[in-house]
């Protein structure tokens, strides 16, 4: 007989990133259902599941309400990079872990999280110096106002100037905030070489759609001349978008090159997926361990680095296309280095980059 075990769900099913959640929601499901389905593997996880409906001072309350309502030591969910470290103390206090599942701005590790996507030189990094390459060194610099922006946009501008590069403008917006007018016209005045944008959710939208119609009417803009790059777009995003996500250009562990009009088939359904795969065999393997001294030893047996918690992963770059991602140029198993102090786990660029031309 299978033993039962509670496994906490914390994501955001409403609120203004619902689309990411809802990936990473489903990815989850699915991990659960794959293994509670398998006969060989003698456990099955329940899921105790909650939702902060997008509230950043939600997460810890029902992070604490999961760990001590329910037997869960380990929780699925976060999205957003503040809520992650609003439940970590909570973790600290239970002796529990969250498997962490979206694309991050590095500087963090913890024994209490597994940073399942990317980290610093698993994604700004190699988008950047390809991008640089691609399109030219001069940039301007948008995100939502909190630290996945503030960070990302730090990191990119100290890897742009250190390159020769120029930072011609760098805005932020409130989370949600759809105003993206001044945005809009300042990116407009500046005319960089290409643009990051690290905005999340709805301003994210916003923002694409208003960049699309003002390469409509200045060609300057185009995908082809001025591109807006991304360091957390995915598949799960592309229905909202539609027409307006074509010839944005991402970068991530996986993408799905063929059209999916439902959204599915994106890093982060799969990043999601393969936490719970991956928990499953961790907790058939431990022993009496504590969970963080069990992976020091043997974290590398799971694609878990020891050190970091982070995991090895491919690094793709890729840009929409006829309403699908095609990948341009990738990296196989990149070991993660979050603190940007180990150059030899950066992506390198072999031989000259062209400039990218659709056809």
């Amino acid at each position: 007989m299978k033993t039962e075990i509670d496994l906490g769900i914390l994501y955001s099913r409403s609120g203004t990133y619902t689309a990411l959640s809802e990936a990473l929601w489903q990815g989850a499901m699915d991990g659960i259902a794959s293994v509670n389905a398998d006969k060989n593997i003698p456990l099955t996880f329940r899921p105790v599941e909650r939702d902060p409906g997008g509230d950043v001072q939600r997460y810890a309350p029902l992070c604490s309400d999961i760990l001590t309502q329910s037997n869960a030591r380990h929780i699925i969910g976060c999205v957003t990079s503040s809520s992650r470290k609003e439940v970590i103390p909570a973790l600290d206090k239970a002796g529990a872990t969250l498997w962490y599942n979206v694309p991050y701005e590095g500087f963090e590790t913890s024994e209490r999280v597994v940073y399942s996507h990317s980290c610093t030189n698993q994604n700004i990094l190699p988008i950047l110096a390809w991008a640089q390459r691609a399109f030219g060194s001069s940039a301007f610099l948008t995100g939502s106002n909190y630290i996945w922006g503030w960070e990302t946009c730090r990191v990119a501008r100290h890897q742009i100037e250190a390159a020769g590069g120029k930072i011609l403008g760098e805005r932020y917006l409130p989370l949600g905030d759809e105003n993206v007018d001044g945005l809009i016209a300042q990116a407009a005045a500046t005319r960089p070489c290409f643009i990051l944008n690290s905005l999340v959710g709805a301003s994210s939208y916003a923002f694409i759609r208003a960049y699309k119609a003002l390469g409509a009417r200045d060609p300057h803009f185009s995908p082809d001349n001025c591109p807006l790059l991304s360091c957390n777009l995915t598949e799960a995003e592309l229905p909202v978008l539609g027409s307006a996500a074509e010839g944005l250009i991402s970068v991530g562990p996986s993408f799905c090159e063929t059209l999916q009009p439902s959204g599915r088939g994106s890093s982060l359904e799969r990043a999601a997926y393969e936490s719970v795969s991956t928990l499953a065999a961790v907790l058939m393997a431990q022993d009496k361990t504590d969970f963080a001294a069990f992976i020091a030893d043997n974290g590398a047996t799971f694609g878990i680095d020891p050190t970091t918690h982070h995991r090895v992963l491919d690094v793709k770059i890729a840009q929409v296309r006829d309403g699908a991602f095609q990948v341009l140029t990738e990296w196989a198993d990149v070991p993660p280095d979050p603190y940007m102090t180990r150059p030899t786990r950066h992506p390198k660029l072999d031989g000259p980059q062209l400039r990218v031309v659709r056809v």
